[in-house]
């Protein structure tokens, strides 16, 4: 997966105090990382992990990459 700002490789929870906004798109997906007590898995690592099959994981690297590109222009 590649995520804009080298975002795949930052833990879930830095991407998430960053950007609240991908555990909204997370958690429509059933990944339930926002609540997660430990928060070092890498964002790449999380949505791969959850056996999604390759249109969510496609979808949801669109959604995140589109919300970044929508943050930058802002």
């Amino acid at each position: 997966m590649e995520f804009k700002n080298g975002l795949g490789e930052m833990a879930i929870q830095d991407v998430m105090a960053k950007y609240s906004e991908i555990g909204e798109i997370l958690n429509r997906y059933e990944i339930g990382c926002v609540t997660c007590k430990v928060g070092i898995c890498l964002l790449k690592d999380v949505v791969s992990i959850h056996g999604l099959s390759k249109e969510n994981e496609a979808a949801i690297e669109k959604e995140i990459n589109d919300y970044l590109g929508q943050k930058a222009q802002a």
